[in-house]
């Protein structure tokens, strides 16, 4: 059994309890349309923007999450990220939250995201940032605990969206965290 199928029926509780208004900001939110949840697993974090867009679809590996997910007023869709089974231009908001770093082939799936995203519509990550020491042993721990983890730092996500259509920045929240944020123009 894969770690995030195993503590599925427990994750809302053990995360805590979101910060709409942070989530809000970051994406740029009320908007029409659909919001993606990539990674999303239980949509913790995508249900509670549920007034605030069309849609949300919520998109993971983990079974037993998506279960969990498909108990709120979400989409739930099992796929890897690296091959999202949406046409081209699909989602006006795309979210990734404490995942990036699990997906297998990070820029593949930076490129995947950017081809459901619509044009003027918004990526943004929040991830931890490697250039603190904290994060480094989190990410050892990952490693110790058998996950398959890669961390990478916010100025090489921000690269792998490079590109003539968008516009990224990148803000600190917070000592640990980074928002990597891209604009489709």
């Amino acid at each position: 059994m894969h770690h995030f199928d195993f503590i599925a029926p427990l994750y809302d509780r053990l995360a805590g309890t979101p910060d709409r208004a942070r989530f809000q900001r970051m994406l740029n939110l009320p908007c029409t349309g659909r919001l993606l949840d990539a990674g999303g697993g239980t949509a913790r974090i995508s249900s509670i923007l549920n007034d605030m867009i069309g849609q949300v679809v919520v998109n993971d590996l983990s079974y037993h999450m998506l279960k969990q997910a498909s108990k709120k007023a979400v989409l739930p869709v099992r796929s890897p990220v690296e091959q999202l089974p949406f046409a081209d231009q699909t989602f006006e908001r795309i979210l990734i939250v404490d995942a990036l770093h699990h997906f297998k082939d990070q820029r593949r799936s930076i490129h995947e995201l950017l081809r459901v995203l619509k044009s003027g519509g918004r990526l943004a990550i929040e991830e931890y940032d490697l250039n603190h020491k904290f994060v480094k042993l989190l990410a050892l721990a990952e490693k110790l605990m058998g996950m398959r983890s890669r961390f990478i730092r916010p100025a090489e996500i921000q690269a792998m969206m490079s590109s003539n259509n968008i516009s990224t920045k990148v803000e600190h929240p917070n000592r640990y965290t980074a928002w990597i944020i891209a604009d489709k123009n």
